[in-house]
């Protein structure tokens, strides 16, 4: 309800995923935060997801990263030869009628086209040329969509490392993605260790990614950017089609300890 606290998500992962699809590192990952009107965004939602909203706003995010050592369970991350490559996610914030919070894709941009292959479950991956490289502390990021109609630029200066506030927490520690596919709503889980964040300055900002998924209106505010030097140890699981639960205990409200819990 507008006006009403939001619910905290969780620090940690809200459980285990022990059978992970795919392993990897999220790595050199910075977060571009808007905030937007929520009519905006809700607009571009599936019936049974709400967004999620902070501060009466929803946010959309702007998150360019190196995804590192992708592989099956079992296979070691050390073994040479691992796929590593750009990507680029342009997601917001969402909750699901029965309460769960989670992640709605925009667009998905990758540097590796078998990645295409989550189109099977309504994710809306798109090949395309990306590159990401440091100087020093600063980071810089740039894609173009494989037919042209995206593109964008982005340098950002990282600062120091932070201790994340509930908003930084709620910004970054999603652990669910939500998609669309064959008349049905799909959920992958996903679990990591928690972001080590740092403050980030945004030099340069370029992109058409935003009207490209269709959101033609300006955000309410600037950006607000973190960057991270990543995580490691991420386990993505099986995507499974979403089936509606009664008793599923809806998510705690602002102010309650959203830290070090985890599944």
């Amino acid at each position: 309800m507008r006006g009403d606290p939001p619910p905290v998500v969780a620090y940690r992962a809200e459980r285990r995923v022990r059978l992970p699809a795919l392993r990897a590192g999220w790595l050199t990952q910075t977060f571009v935060h808007w905030p937007y009107r929520p009519e905006a965004v809700q607009a571009l939602l599936p019936d049974e997801l709400a967004v999620d909203e902070y501060d009466g706003a929803a946010w959309v995010g702007f998150t360019p990263f190196v995804m590192a050592d992708v592989r099956p369970p079992g296979v070691p991350a050390a073994l040479p030869g691992l796929p590593t490559f750009a990507e680029t996610n342009l997601r917001t914030y969402v909750r699901h009628r029965d309460g769960r919070d989670g992640l709605w894709f925009l667009s998905v941009e990758v540097a590796f086209p078998p990645m295409v292959a989550a189109r099977a479950i309504g994710a809306p991956y798109h090949p395309g040329a990306l590159d990401v490289s440091t100087d020093g502390d600063t980071v810089s990021y740039s894609g173009t969509r494989g037919n042209g109609d995206a593109s964008y630029r982005l340098l950002v200066r990282r600062g120091d490392p932070i201790e994340p506030t509930e908003r930084e927490v709620w910004l970054t520690s999603r652990w669910r993605a939500y998609t669309r596919r064959l008349g049905m709503l799909w959920e992958t889980p996903v679990e990591h260790e928690p972001w080590p964040l740092a403050h980030a300055t945004v030099a340069v900002l370029e992109e058409t990614l935003t009207a490209a998924a269709g959101l033609g209106e300006a955000p309410l505010d600037g950006p607000v950017a973190h960057f991270s030097e990543g995580v490691r140890d991420v386990r993505i699981g099986l995507p499974m089609p979403c089936v509606p639960s009664h008793g599923r205990r809806r998510g705690r409200r602002r102010g309650a300890d959203a830290r070090g819990r985890s599944g």
